[in-house]
């Protein structure tokens, strides 16, 4: 194994020795970035912010998302409804070469109107000379939410 910062495992495409640390707004963007690309509806711009070795643990599935192909028939589905995400809670921590975004999210689906209030998890690998999703797990708030 390739040691980076302070012991951390190198991404296979960075430089041994080199770290690509992000700031905390370029890594709040990348949901921005994710959320842009729900909107476009097309569930292959949606998967392109996925690394090729990635997890999706969906908010309204029971499967995991492990390929490409798996994620692009979740995001089929997901995005008839057209979802919209918004932050509301977010927690991020950054590493070498890797990044972390989690917190609570709400999503309103703009064809019923639904709201669900849901938990987050983004990690992220820059590889390829950008940052990817390599894990995103979501789960809808097991509690009741006030009105």
């Amino acid at each position: 194994m390739l040691a980076g910062c302070a012991g951390s495992p190198v991404a296979p495409d960075a430089q041994p020795g080199h770290c690509r640390r992000a700031s905390e707004q370029e890594i709040t963007a990348l949901f921005d970035r994710w959320n842009a690309s729900l909107k476009t509806g097309d569930p292959h711009q949606v998967v392109a912010n996925y690394a090729e070795r990635s997890i999706l643990l969906p908010t309204v599935s029971n499967v995991p998302r492990l390929t490409p192909a798996d994620k692009e028939d979740y995001f089929r589905h997901f995005l008839e409804s057209r979802p919209s995400g918004v932050i509301d809670l977010r927690f991020v921590d950054i590493a070498c070469d890797t990044a972390v975004d989690a917190g609570l999210y709400t999503f309103t689906f703009g064809a019923t109107g639904q709201v669900v209030h849901a938990r987050y998890t983004f990690t992220y690998r820059w590889e390829g000379g950008k940052w990817l999703i390599t894990s995103h797990h979501s789960s809808a708030m097991p509690e009741p939410q006030p009105h």
